[in-house]
């Protein structure tokens, strides 16, 4: 049969439509007409490439109209023991994390009028930072906020050795250029000293720009300035001095073996603003957090920029209740952080308990390290116990578990399926131990 034929042996619009009928009732006609055209173009199209469509037309319009009125970000396990699984949302967020209905966002319960959602957070955030800051809706905003109020037009001097690019082919230096920024590098790769940044400061240098390499290290024969050298440098001249934390740490986590700055520690070294993402080792939503000077928090607050990257009523809200639990010191309640802390023992003593759940499935325990991920604290890992099962095709395996409900994300080493537990909450193990068996039946 040649194309031609092929084209006319496709149903009208029409024709799918009526058999349809009494088939997706609730749905707008409109809608389905819609839909149906779409399934013909693309029949159409392989048809154009030589390609013979399968299966029937009704059925294909079906089930897309079935995946549209299904919500597709959906809860999944993390059994991959990777804290901040970037593609999974990064930092986990916890309950009470939701507002429904209308809500306080911009309005003075106390005055009877207009209000500014900056007050949900900056008594919160100048508690737990000691100093005042604002939100925005990521860090690669913060950082272009900053850099377009402070220096645009002017020059920005860092070392070659922080340019770095921040996931997604965004990069440091196209952030600095889009801000109007002009960008000045000092020093090499691997050794940048105070005297580079002294070297190149001149009239239309407005900012010295430090940036921690959140989601890389290098290592060996290499040097840069302490926060508290750039900010010393920076008073000798007048400049200030920002910092970019990137990871966003504001507990000291090396009791749990992980080492990160901690971004009260920059501020208390003098360091006049930083900048963090809120949904990495903060704990909380996708945000972008400034703090740092009242008076240079104040000039981002009133750029006009600020209003176009604002954060909405949902983020204030979890970002709120994640503050107030750092503040509390009520680590259990932010759950990435209560996943951190877990011991390995107490992991070890979980698994032992999901073995015998298992039925079918040829488990056992292993010891493992668990990471941190979502682009922060690269070659730092936590000691876990995982649970090693072995599959005819592990690879089949793990495609069922994502194709689960609730989907399963977990790791495949050495052909076999690993489950981390660090990551799985207490109320998903039934679920993960149902997908598990389903998964290790033939």
């Amino acid at each position: 049969m040649d194309a031609a034929d092929a084209l006319r042996q496709l149903p009208s619009v029409d024709e799918v439509a009526r058999s349809l009928s009494g088939r997706c009732p609730g749905y707008p006609r409109k809608l389905v007409a819609g839909e149906i055209r779409r399934v013909l173009e693309r029949r159409r199209e392989l048809v154009r490439r030589g390609l013979a469509p399968t299966g029937d037309v009704s059925s294909e319009v079906l089930q897309t109209l079935e995946r549209l009125d299904t919500a597709s970000l959906r809860p999944v396990i993390n059994a991959t023991g990777v804290v901040l699984h970037t593609n999974l949302g990064r930092a986990p967020l916890g309950p009470g994390m939701s507002l429904e209905g209308y809500s306080n966002l911009e309005y003075n319960l106390e005055l009877g009028k207009r209000g500014k959602r900056d007050t949900h957070l900056d008594g919160l955030l100048e508690r737990v930072l000691g100093a005042p800051g604002i939100a925005v809706n990521n860090n690669a905003a913060a950082v272009f906020l900053a850099l377009h109020e402070l220096a645009a037009g002017y020059e920005v001097i860092v070392s070659r050795g922080e340019l770095i690019e921040i996931g997604d082919g965004f990069r440091i230096p196209d952030i600095m250029q889009r801000s109007g920024a002009i960008l000045r590098e000092v020093g090499t790769t691997n050794r940048t000293h105070p005297d580079d940044y002294r070297a190149a400061i001149n009239e239309r240098t407005r900012l010295l720009l430090r940036v921690h390499p959140s989601n890389f290290r290098v290592t060996g024969f290499t040097a840069r300035p302490s926060p508290a050298d750039l900010a010393a440098l920076g008073r000798e001249h007048g400049i200030p001095v920002y910092e970019d934390l990137g990871s966003g740490c504001l507990v000291d986590l090396r009791p749990f073996g992980i080492d990160e700055p901690v971004a009260g520690d920059s501020l208390a070294a003098g360091i006049d603003l930083v900048s963090f993402s809120g949904d990495k080792l903060l704990g909380g939503p996708q945000a972008g957090i400034v703090a740092g000077r009242a008076d240079l928090v104040q000039r981002l607050r009133r750029n006009p920029m600020f209003r176009a990257l604002r954060i909405d009523k949902l983020i204030t809200h979890s970002l709120a209740a994640t503050l107030r639990a750092l503040l509390f010191e009520r680590w259990d309640e932010i759950p990435a952080l209560r996943l951190i802390r877990q011991d390995a023992a107490a992991i070890r003593t979980r698994a032992e308990a999901l073995l015998p759940r298992l039925e079918g499935c040829t488990a056992r325990l292993v010891e493992g390290e668990s990471v941190i991920g979502g682009g922060a604290t690269p070659e730092q890992a936590i000691p876990t116990w995982l649970i090693e099962i072995d599959a005819r095709s592990a690879s089949a395996a793990e495609a069922k578990l994502r194709a689960g409900d609730p989907p399963v994300i977990a790791r495949i080493a050495d052909d076999r399926i690993l489950i981390d537990l660090r990551t799985v909450f207490a109320g998903e193990e039934e679920a993960l131990a149902a997908a598990l068996r389903s998964a290790c039946s033939r």
